[in-house]
């Protein structure tokens, strides 16, 4: 529709398929990241987004884990982002193929030896990385936001290399949710509705953390 509709940016400007398709993936990538970054922030969001935290354990079943009205309230934000820039149709399905791939690889329960997430983590957010981004420290909670691309983290101060008390000794979930009937499916769909909205980006305990390399 954007495209028979010459909506957005990409659509007024006749350059080349190649960088359109490359900008738009970008471009998605770093909404996504903001969108991540915005349902950490608004305690509304948040008390949404959580169901995703209050997993107790961390493997790709942790990528499927998302609250029906925050899928509904992602999708929205996604097609607004099309019709803003304008992407090639290709490089929205193309975005949206990697984007679930990466999903299921950067929550799957594996080790990869250090040199190897080290490098990796140059190009694609690793598990272990993400791993830090479900810790229930909501210092490191509140970190590691990408989804596929690591780049945003580094540039916009969000990056957490390692979690304080290593991959072993770091505990998966959320403070507030951690019995098993936590994880039944009708408490979960509650979730929003339950305890204060603590945990959140910016909830007056949460305080910033450096870097641990």
């Amino acid at each position: 529709m954007a495209e028979e509709r010459g909506w957005g940016f990409f659509n007024n400007f006749d350059l080349p398929v190649w960088v359109a398709i490359t900008a738009s993936m970008l471009l998605l990538d770093l909404a996504i990241y903001l969108q991540h970054v915005m349902f950490h922030a608004v305690p509304g969001l948040w008390r949404l987004h959580r169901m995703h935290h209050a997993d107790l354990e961390f493997d790709a079943t942790t990528g499927l884990r998302f609250h029906p009205v925050e899928i509904l309230i992602s999708m929205g934000i996604k097609l607004a982002v099309v019709a803003a820039i304008g992407p090639p149709a290709v490089a929205v399905l193309l975005f949206e193929v990697v984007l679930n791939a990466t999903a299921m690889f950067n929550h799957a329960n594996i080790h990869l030896p250090r040199p190897v997430d080290r490098i990796l983590r140059l190009f694609v957010v690793t598990p272990d990385m993400h791993r830090v981004h479900h810790s229930v420290d909501p210092r490191e909670t509140n970190s590691n936001y990408g989804f596929n691309l690591p780049w945003w983290d580094h540039l916009l101060g969000t990056y957490v290399a390692q979690p304080a008390k290593g991959h072993e000794g770091m505990e998966i979930g959320i403070e507030q949710f951690r019995k098993r009937r936590d994880l039944w499916l009708d408490r979960m769909l509650i979730q929003p509705v339950r305890g204060p909205a603590s945990g959140g980006a910016l909830d007056p305990k949460v305080t910033t953390k450096e870097p641990v390399d």
